[in-house]
């Protein structure tokens, strides 16, 4: 009887924002850093892992016997790229306990797959890379991403299949670890694979990458259509533009069973269809002006209520969380009762909220330390709850997961009714808790901003449908509209930035 198969557990999680602040160890310690045994302790509980982790290992546990060799796992909010020291650091301990673990069956690596490094702009084919080194070329190795991931040549052809989301917002990331799992088996058995890859001059603006409905959409249901036999998987990755890498852009990969002719054509058919389709990438935003108008409406009850949404300043993509323009605008138009915005980041304001306590009256400074994006904004307010910020999510991106916001508190301004939850720690409103365990009762407001880019769209779909959503464009670290970046290092022309910008498939 053969002894049960050793499987290794490693993974990076952070979608680097070239535009943002450098990403150090304390971001990571407030979300998650683990290393060891305590990966298999909480990947079999609610934890802080990525879904990812608990999916593989039930995945595994349904299976049969395994032997769970985790070696670390780590994950910081959005941000900048990660400080190099750091990244060498993360290396060095892949490496010693890896090294140290051997003899191995297989790898998963569950990263996000948009991290970069101040002195490395490869970081995820890096790993992959040194895994491989390790390890060998014929222990399995299985990738799973985020549809916003960056992927490059090397990653892909250090690994022997990368599987990405096929959800957005993402709600299907125990499932691709699942899948992760079952191709491993047979990695085991004896098959071997054949990848295509292709990346496209073709930058998406996050908005338009929805899977729902729309040209994204379309081209993860024609990849799902064409993944029949000899097609393993077909991961279509918008890409995280924000990054500014030269392996930026939507990128198609394909996985078969050692048929490289059919992955290739598999891939060519989904590129021809995204080219064809780009001008459907173009974003409509709705301006500050119509966003207070409309919000106005649903305040009065002349229609429905409905979410705006700050998707230029989302924490989830590296943007602060901070910036106050749909604030300041709402609150000087008077449109405030049944408005309420989360998660406004900002410690030291949540740190005077609760120091001043449940009650109390003060002018608040939002955004008072000022950037490129954030503008202060004062206005009176009144504490009306405060909180350690502490939740469990039920819904979308975050159900079953543990999250902190750091301390919060609820702040209603005066004069125009308005509250904001405010928090410490750069969290995305995704996940109905955060409000309603600040005691808002979601159902009963007429208008709720949301600083997110689309995770909120699961979070919330019980209380707005999508034709209640409205997407504002206002300047921020993350904004849809990628023509006001300076782009330095993105590959260029590249499609809607450059009009111009053409591909012809030489294939």
């Amino acid at each position: 009887m053969s002894a049960p198969p050793r499987i290794a557990i490693l993974g990076l999680h952070l979608e680097a924002n070239s535009f943002a602040p450098p990403t150090v160890r304390e971001d990571f310690d407030a979300q998650c850093w683990e290393e060891g045994e305590a990966i298999t302790r909480l990947a079999r509980t609610p934890s802080h892992l990525p879904s990812e982790v608990p999916g593989f290992y039930a995945q595994m546990d349904a299976k049969g016997p395994w032997t769970p060799v985790p070696i670390i796992m780590i994950a910081a909010p959005p941000g900048g790229p990660i400080v190099q020291d750091l990244f060498l650091d993360f290396l060095d301990r892949v490496q010693r306990r890896l090294a140290a673990a051997l003899p191995l069956d297989a790898v998963y690596i569950a990263s996000h797959g948009a991290s970069s490094a101040t002195g490395d702009e490869d970081s995820d084919g890096t790993l992959v890379a040194l895994v491989r080194r390790i390890v060998g070329p014929a222990v399995p190795i299985v990738v799973t991403h985020d549809l916003h991931c960056n992927v490059s040549e090397r990653l892909v052809e250090q690994s022997d299949a990368l599987i990405a989301y096929r959800t957005n917002p993402h709600v299907d990331m125990r499932a691709r670890a699942a899948e992760a799992a079952d191709l491993i088996e047979r990695l085991r058995g004896g098959l071997r694979t054949a990848r295509a890859f292709i990346r496209m001059p073709l930058m998406p603006p996050n908005v338009m990458q929805l899977t729902a409905t729309g040209p994204y959409a379309d081209l993860i249901d024609l990849g799902q259509e064409l993944c029949v036999p000899p097609i393993l998987n077909v991961s279509v990755t918008g890409g995280f533009t924000y990054s500014d890498l030269p392996k930026c852009g939507l990128c198609i990969t394909v996985t078969s069973d050692n048929d490289p002719a059919a992955a290739r054509e598999v891939a060519r058919r989904i590129a021809r269809a995204a080219w064809a389709g780009r001008e459907r990438f173009i974003p409509k935003l709705t301006t500050l002006a119509d966003s207070v108008a409309v919000a106005r409406a649903a305040a009065t009850g002349d229609r429905e209520p409905i979410i705006l949404a700050d998707c230029a300043d989302n924490p989830g993509g590296g943007g602060r969380g901070n910036t106050t323009w749909i604030l300041r605008a709402l609150h000087e138009a008077g449109v405030g009762e049944g408005v309420v915005l989360g998660v406004f980041v900002d410690p030291a304001l949540a740190t005077q909220a609760h120091t001043a306590g449940v009650g109390a009256r003060f002018t608040a400074a939002f955004a008072s330390d000022e950037s490129q994006f954030s503008k202060r904004f004062e206005a009176e307010v009144t504490v009306e709850q405060v909180s350690d910020g502490r939740g469990i999510g039920r819904r979308g991106i975050a159900e079953g997961r543990t999250f902190n916001l750091g301390p919060s508190a609820v702040l209603r301004l005066t004069g125009s009714g308005i509250r904001v939850v405010v928090g410490s720690l750069r969290r995305q409103l995704a996940e109905p808790r955060m409000l309603e365990m600040h005691g808002i009762d979601i159902a009963a407001q007429r208008v709720v901003i949301v600083k997110s880019r689309g995770h909120f769209r699961a979070g919330f779909d019980e209380f707005f449908t999508p034709d209640r959503i409205f997407e504002v464009d206002v300047p921020g670290l993350n904004s849809p509209v990628l023509s006001s970046f300076p782009w330095k290092r993105l590959p260029r022309p590249a499609y809607p930035i450059d009009p111009e910008a053409g591909w012809t498939d030489n294939a």
